[in-house]
């Protein structure tokens, strides 16, 4: 017993170090090292539900976050104050006499999961290098896709393609879109703004009022897919790791009206083999710099 509780001491010590150190680079880097907040993305996202699950294991590498003690632990749940090392320490000797401790409680947003109850347990089973935690869970319904590397900064484009779906329900008129994912700050309200402007022009074309949801299954099926088609063609995602179809869209877009303002027969075709041609990622980094000037 005195040498599991040796142990515990010293595995709080190592991990209260590491988390310093984690810290420290966080710090330097800029990046963001906290738990992610539940509240923070309940609101950012409008999530619904929840829904009760059951106790089922769950992958501790996708344990992201927390409801109420987000500042206790970092990002990879090291303990981030002194206050804790009680409580850590007798879950680490619990483990080490290998005790069985009740399931967690965790809150599931897609792919990710967000503590309720045992922030302790998951820190513990984490430094001990297990893969899964039994855990009861409640799912909470998200229209956006989550994914278990969620990261704060990753919120704000959620956020704002949740109001692109609200506004558009493009989910369920072409419910096989799949995700459009975009990555370009402002991206979305601009894909609105393709729609509204299309949405205009179908009514002079057509000489009648245009209701929302035709113009956004016609601007889907009749410009933004065959511009992602005509990119599959070229390979063109080939050229931009990390990047998106619907942020090549927009780009190629742009590029587009650049090319008819001297040619006004320039198609799709030829913007896509044009751009594919002239610009690579860091040029677009800075195109994209230059449009928030």
């Amino acid at each position: 017993m005195f040498g599991d509780e040796a142990r515990a001491d010293a595995d709080f010590r190592r991990v209260r170090l590491r988390a310093f150190f984690h810290d420290v680079l966080a710090r330097l880097s800029g990046r963001q090292n906290r738990l992610l907040s539940f509240d923070e993305v309940k609101q950012s996202l409008r999530l619904g539900g929840p829904v009760y699950r059951g106790t089922q294991p769950v992958p501790v590498a996708q344990i992201v976050g927390s409801v109420d003690r987000y500042r206790d632990f970092d990002r990879e749940f090291l303990p981030t104050q002194d206050h804790t090392a009680a409580k850590w320490k007798s879950v680490a000797r619990a483990f080490y006499d290998d005790v069985s401790l009740p399931p967690v409680k965790l809150y599931k947003v897609g792919d990710a999961y967000f503590v309720l109850d045992g922030h302790h347990r998951v820190s513990v089973a984490r430094e001990q290098g297990l893969e899964y935690i039994d855990a009861e869970v409640k799912e909470a319904y998200s229209r956006v896709p989550v994914s278990a590397d969620l990261q704060a900064e990753d919120l704000q484009v959620l956020h704002e393609y949740r109001e692109f779906l609200e506004r558009t329900r493009l989910d369920e008129i072409r419910p096989q879109q799949g995700v459009m994912r975009v990555t370009i700050a402002g991206g979305y309200q601009r894909l609105i703004e393709h729609i509204a402007l299309h949405r205009y022009f179908m009514g002079l074309d057509f000489q009648r009022d245009i209701g929302e949801e035709e113009a956004v299954a016609h601007w889907y099926d009749t410009v933004y897919m065959p511009i992602v088609e005509a990119i599959r063609k070229h390979d063109v995602m080939r050229e931009f790791p990390g990047r998106s179809e619907a942020d090549l869209y927009l780009w190629i877009v742009d590029h587009l009206h650049a090319l008819r303002a001297n040619d006004q027969a320039a198609g799709v075709e030829d913007a896509v083999e044009d751009f594919s041609g002239q610009l690579d990622e860091r040029q677009m980094n800075r195109l994209e710099r230059d449009a928030d000037l």
